[in-house]
């Protein structure tokens, strides 16, 4: 079996998208799909301001739980090359990449962009990560999707 590349991470650190790409990029690459979440500075539908949102998670339950993830897209679409999955913690402002899912391939017809798609709707699903709002009318914890079962 090939290696291709995987990258895991909870971090503090802004995310570098290019730095990033770079490490799940093979030379038979020729396509990528990422999807990028970014702290709003306002939530239109419930007119509501944002100042910073504070996000924490338990790093080695996300961690294990994001190589699920990635085990379940090398499943479903096997030319996948490489896959990342990156989440931030920490206090992040207004217009910050928050997380960034991808995944690699020798062309766009293999299914990338549905396995990046699956990956961050996955990942808001079964990831143990919580996000804390700050705004103009004081703070709030945001329900999330995740809802463990035993089988996650």
């Amino acid at each position: 079996m090939n290696e291709f590349p995987l990258v895991i991470a909870i971090t503090e650190e802004k995310l570098d998208i290019d730095a990033l790409l770079e490490k799940i990029s093979l030379p038979s690459t020729g396509a990528a799909a990422l999807f990028t979440g970014i702290v709003r500075g306002v939530t239109a539908r419930e007119a509501r301001n944002t100042n910073y949102l504070e996000y924490e998670a338990y790093k080695p339950m996300a961690e294990e739980k994001m190589r699920k993830i990635a085990d379940e897209i090398r499943s479903r679409w096997p030319e996948i090359e490489g896959i990342i999955i990156v989440q931030r913690i920490g206090k992040l402002m207004p217009q910050t990449p928050t997380v960034l899912v991808g995944c690699t391939a020798s062309h766009r017809d293999t299914g990338v962009f549905d396995a990046a798609k699956y990956g961050i709707d996955r990942l808001k699903e079964i990831v143990p990560v919580w996000k804390k709002e700050i705004g103009d009318n004081g703070e709030e914890w945001i329900e999330g999707h995740y809802l463990p079962t035993t089988e996650d």
